[in-house]
């Protein structure tokens, strides 16, 4: 056990694994910064309206650019060529923000037509709205960093992005309260690109990419849509409490009681990607990808461990961090753990393992599927037990979600092998 985690572990760093390690650390306590400034500086009322604005554009994002950021990742990871993997960047930003510049037109039509009502609410989705554009900008040059084996830029991008934000909430925060927190999330990422545009030759020509029968855009399609439903998965909850719980207050306590729990996905999220190229470029190789699978799975076997002992044994002392009133939650919490495990051990690996054969729309399906489970058992369960019944609905769907992805992949895999 212990020289199958020293492997792992080794041929993490060996791929500049430890910059990633403190960037995705460095996020974590930043963003988790960025929204204890927020809950000082903006009253709780106005707070929720922002999450339940955000929590929309938080799922839509993965689809902001059509989903091109992966397949530039895929097909350039694959490419031998440099100058054709710099040609998939190029095609993929321009067209991106294009497609992305179009969403935000139509969310402004949609926007007004049903909100027009409420002022304060259209204003939160208008300007999150732009949202989808600097989202999507940061995410395809992070994903460059990645396919350039450059993680150390990565991780330098990931650590300037999250310090912005800071900054930004707690200057636009202090001075425009709910408007101004909105104008960080969006201001950070186009800011933070701009930094690190040095490290990137940017230029207009381009070429549409080699593959052909539309399997470029077609890859592209699913993934996003894929990344869509699965971001909603983590956020249909807030949207269901907001609709379904009368007071907004209700959203911001389930925010903060989740944000522990879903943090620590950053975990599975940092191996992967250090090492989502690798596994691309070796995903012909059963012996390889099975090594893989054995030594992730000792290594979070041991993280799962400690997961259930946060959960616990230092419940109330976790959720007295944010405020004491949170302490009431406990059992909401420690559902949430439980159901983290899910990710940790299945669907964080098995996720991303079909993604590289070029199974990404079985990722979609999956998600779909458990996304018409989570709603179902959303509108049973709020109404009956309040957020607990969102917390119990999510620990579901991560279970299921991750136990599918292991079936199928494995599926597929031994027979793409056979």
């Amino acid at each position: 056990m212990f020289h199958t985690l020293r492997q792992f572990i080794s041929g993490f760093l060996s791929r500049s694994g430890s910059s990633v390690f403190i960037a995705m650390l460095s996020a974590r306590v930043l963003s988790f910064l960025a929204t204890w400034i927020a809950l000082q500086l903006v009253n709780e009322t106005d707070l929720g309206l922002v999450f339940y604005a955000y929590s929309f554009f938080t799922f839509l994002n993965p689809i902001g650019g059509l989903g091109l950021n992966h397949s530039f990742m895929r097909y350039a990871a694959l490419h031998p060529d440099e100058a054709e993997k710099h040609n998939y960047f190029h095609y993929t930003l321009w067209k991106g923000i294009k497609i992305a510049l179009g969403f935000i037109f139509l969310i402004f039509l949609l926007v007004f037509a049903i909100y027009r009502n409420q002022t304060d609410l259209m204003t939160y989705f208008m300007i999150l709205s732009f949202n989808l554009l600097t989202i999507y900008i940061i995410e395809l040059v992070k994903n460059y960093f990645r396919v350039f084996h450059q993680n150390k830029n990565y991780a330098g991008l990931e650590i300037t992005y999250n310090f912005i934000l800071v900054l930004l909430v707690l200057t636009l925060g202090f001075q425009f309260k709910a408007i101004g927190y909105s104008l960080a999330l969006v201001l950070a990422p186009l800011l933070a690109v701009l930094i690190f545009l040095p490290k990137i030759k940017i230029q207009k020509q381009y070429q549409k990419p080699i593959e052909r029968d539309g399997v470029f855009w077609k890859f592209a399609f699913y993934s996003g849509m894929a990344g869509v439903a699965s971001q909603l998965l983590f956020n249909i909850d807030l949207i269901f409490i907001g609709n379904l719980m009368p007071n907004p207050v209700n959203v911001t306590h389930y925010k903060y009681v989740s944000l522990i729990p879903y943090s620590l996905l950053f975990i599975p999220s940092m191996f992967i990607t250090a090492d989502f190229v690798k596994l691309i470029e070796e995903a012909h190789d059963k012996a390889k990808i099975k090594t893989y699978i054995n030594q992730f799975w000792t290594f979070f076997l041991v993280i799962s461990l400690g997961v259930l002992m946060l959960a616990f044994v230092f419940p109330k002392l976790i959720l007295s961090l944010f405020r004491a009133d949170l302490e009431q939650y406990v059992l909401t919490f420690r559902i949430l753990m439980v159901g983290v495990i899910g990710v940790l051990m299945f669907r964080g690996l098995f996720g991303n393992l079909l993604a590289s054969i070029g199974k990404s729309h079985i990722n979609f399906w999956i998600a779909l599927g458990t996304l018409a489970v989570n709603a179902l058992l959303n509108l049973y369960l709020i109404p009956k037990y309040g957020i607990t019944g969102a917390a119990i609905t999510s620990a579901i769907v991560m279970w299921t979600s991750g136990l599918l992805s292991y079936f199928l992949f494995n599926y597929y895999f031994n027979k793409k092998s056979n």
